[in-house]
């Protein structure tokens, strides 16, 4: 642990002094760049006149570029130089170099290939109640944890058909984050958020292997990987009144050890509205989905179903919202764990009723998602899940309200792009301190490409892909902290998450493909882990230590952010 640690510190130390002046860095794309797209790098510590090389694997200089622009840094003021090297079109492994500092870089046709299959084989590696098999994740193995074949029922989730500690099972599905707890609402969502992408490139998804034990099936890959989760959800419906359980939980969170050595009991915990309505929207997005498979016989049907009984719980009681602190109060054990809480349903209503009229064609789900439509839009996140339905109606070209969810698009899209030529690191996301807190590489940067990538395609192809690869290139290494912000990825990324998983498996290595947190200046964890952040900056607010929860945390949600993103980049890129 402490090698690794102190090799963290010596990869963020290390830079060249130049006369003794501001070090040269150079943040760039450590992933990869693909050769028809807009190729940038950055630089700090030089200026307009510095001599800049772009060298071939073989030495050879195959390019001199200029500085195109100098950009200050909003907050710190520090001033650097945006170089454009997209003249550089053929695939290959290069090196750029000025004043003594270098930095290597790849141009190829499949550039985000391995990313995309590493983001969603995540998802295997998370699965609980089976063993993770060495012949699909190699040195990550692991047995069974957490069956969930003998969860209680909580005194908050008591009902007249399952009192307060009877026994029911909830096995399959993902452990959440950096936690081993399940939770409905950010399950809902992850899987959303994949089929949306999904949706928009079946062809790619059904080649697309991550090797998994279903691969082998008629099923593609990331279909089996939603069904393994909705499996689970699918437990989570009271059979009596159709409301669902909002998390399955323990009381408080385990430590850092494998999930073989957890001993609290675990629970499922009080339903919510916010709960049935995500359920009720990915129930019936999957069955759409998933109606005539092969593989899973018998499951559109059960979700239809399971989505119309909670759609219907939702509606009779509106105002069951998750209050942590009050079930706390009222009911032991006392729960403290993720909450997800949201004290307004009118997106996850909307999203709900999107969903179940698009598999039903019922016009009262139509007149119910017309009166919560929403305002304006706002790239989806667990907590405002309306951009979620935004989507389905842009996807369904002549759809009743696909003309206006596409103005609000435009909109939001336009705005996100205005300042870019003028931004620090040439990208929509990292300009303003706005971007930047809990969960932003995902909830701004990831999310915000999708939303430019829906954009490409129904509002104008060919303009905003640009600017959704900018983000890409952001997260990848192109910021102010110089890290690739995805595990296993890049020569600088995150080597201690906080994931319980990683930390306890006795692998140096985190688990690959995981999208950490990124910069937060709320800097939540400090009081708690003695944490000494290296800045205050909004944009540098980043620390590689495993207590920070609050910028180096992962999450499902995050990742299938992180997977909508990248794939459908690779699906058009790649292919």
């Amino acid at each position: 642990m402490k090698a690794r640690l102190f090799g963290a510190i010596a990869l963020m130390m290390a830079s060249l002094q130049v006369n003794g002046a501001t070090p040269v860095k150079i943040y760039l794309n450590q992933v990869g760049y693909y050769p028809d797209e807009e190729k940038v790098v950055v630089l700090e510590g030089i200026d307009e006149k510095a001599k800049l090389t772009v060298s071939n694997s073989k030495g050879k200089v195959v390019l001199k570029p200029n500085v195109a622009r100098k950009a200050v840094s909003p907050w710190s003021e520090k001033t650097r130089f945006i170089v454009d090297i997209s003249s550089l079109k053929t695939p290959g492994r290069y090196t750029i170099a000025c004043e003594g500092e270098k930095s290597e870089f790849v141009i190829a046709k499949n550039a985000l290939h391995d990313l995309s299959v590493a983001s969603l084989k995540l998802f295997y590696l998370m699965r609980t109640g089976v063993p993770i098999e060495a012949a699909y994740a190699g040195k990550y193995a692991r047995g069974v944890g957490h069956s969930d074949m003998h969860v209680l029922i909580h005194p908050s989730a008591a009902s007249p058909g399952r009192e307060a500690n009877s026994v029911i099972s909830s096995p399959l599905g993902w452990y959440d984050a950096g936690d081993y707890n399940k939770y409905v609402v950010n399950s809902a969502f992850s899987i959303g958020m994949m089929l949306a992408c999904y949706e928009q490139n079946k062809d790619y998804f059904k080649k697309l292997s991550t090797n998994i034990p279903e691969s082998r099936n008629a099923t593609p890959d990331i279909l089996d990987e939603m069904m393994f989760n909705l499996k689970w959800l699918l437990t989570m419906q009271d059979p009596e009144d159709g409301g669902v359980y909002h998390k399955l939980t323990t009381p408080n969170f385990e430590g850092f050890v494998m999930p073989s050595e957890c001993k609290q009991q675990r629970y499922v915990v009080a339903k919510s509205v916010t709960a049935a309505l995500d359920f009720a929207a990915v129930m019936a997005q999957s069955a759409r989905l998933l109606k005539g498979s092969s593989d899973y016989a018998g499951f559109a049907s059960q979700a239809e179903t399971a989505a119309k009984r909670a759609y219907e719980w939702a509606k009779a009681n509106p105002n069951a919202f998750y209050n942590q602190f009050k079930l706390s109060q009222d009911f032991k054990p006392a729960v403290n764990t993720g909450t997800y809480g949201d004290m307004n349903a009118r997106d996850e209503r909307f999203w709900a009723a999107t969903e179940l009229y698009k598999l039903t064609a019922d016009g009262s789900y139509l007149e119910d998602a017309k009166a919560v439509k929403p305002a304006r839009f706002n790239a989806p996140t667990w907590g405002n899940v309306a951009g979620l339905g935004a989507w389905a109606w842009i996807a369904q070209e002549g759809s009743e309200l696909h003309s206006e969810m596409l103005a609000q698009l435009k909109d939001y899209c336009d705005a996100l792009v205005a300042n870019v030529d003028t931004s620090s690191f040439q990208a929509p996301f990292g300009d303003k301190k706005s971007d930047f807190g809990w969960g932003c590489l995902a909830e701004g940067g990831c999310a915000n490409g999708v939303a430019l990538m829906f954009a490409d395609r129904y509002l104008e192809r060919g303009k905003y892909m640009r600017y959704a690869l900018e983000n890409m290139d952001y997260i990848l290494g192109r910021n102010a902290t110089g890290y690739c912000f995805v595990t296993g990825f890049g020569t600088k990324s995150p080597m201690h998450p906080h994931h319980r998983l990683s930390s306890a498996d006795g692998i140096d290595e985190p688990f690959p493909g995981m999208l950490v947190g990124g910069p937060n200046p709320g800097q939540q964890d400090k009081r708690d882990g003695n944490l000494v952040y290296p800045s205050n900056l909004p944009d540098e607010s980043y620390i590689d230590v495993e207590g920070s929860y609050a910028s180096n945390e992962i999450a499902i949600n995050w990742n299938a952010s992180l997977v909508a993103l990248v794939c459908w980049i690779d699906a058009l890129k790649g292919a």
